[in-house]
């Protein structure tokens, strides 16, 4: 069973977030090791069920699994060699290095999400044409900005954090 069907979703790029999330809560009831007979079992189908939502509740693991489902993922952890993209991409980085509020750090998530909506539709056309190194190509760019975006949203919770101590100290 793959992880689309353990969550009864199709087999697709596009899936339905909240139906991922309600089913994993769902087998997450249903197979805790503390209700499992055989607890050993229980952790082991856990831990399953818990790797399934994880690679498919974020769109670059998601289109990595779908290309290891046809046997297409290998030498997913090369370089990119697209020279205009990582270009872009250095830009992007050093953006987010030079952020010095909130606001800049909302509109470079922006601007990360218009990468992403895009390299979704690559991915998509590349996986119908079964154009595999360009999709591969097209996962490993999606990382990056998986990456990023995580790397944005420390940075979002630093600067609440560092907000939240200023205040304190102003009260003494």
């Amino acid at each position: 069973m793959n992880h689309f069907e353990l969550f009864n979703l199709p087999v697709a790029l596009d899936i339905d977030l909240a139906s991922l999330k309600s089913s994993f809560l769902n087998l997450q009831q249903q197979y805790h090791p503390d209700k499992a007979e055989d607890k050993d079992q229980g952790l082991i189908k856990s831990s399953e069920i818990n790797q399934a939502f994880k690679t498919l509740s974020q769109v670059d693991s998601r289109a990595a699994y779908l290309l290891s489902l046809k046997k297409q993922d290998h030498h997913l952890d090369q370089s990119i060699s697209d020279f205009e993209f990582l270009q872009s991409a250095l830009e992007i980085r050093e953006q987010l290095d030079e952020a010095t509020s909130q606001e800049h750090l909302t509109t470079l998530k922006q601007e990360v999400f218009q990468w992403m909506d895009g390299l979704v539709r690559e991915f998509k056309i590349d996986y119908a044409d079964e154009d595999w190194g360009e999709a591969r190509d097209t996962v490993r760019k999606l990382r990056f900005f998986q990456r990023v975006l995580n790397d944005i949203e420390k940075a979002e919770d630093q600067m609440l954090d560092d907000e939240d101590n200023f205040d304190l100290d102003d009260d003494f």
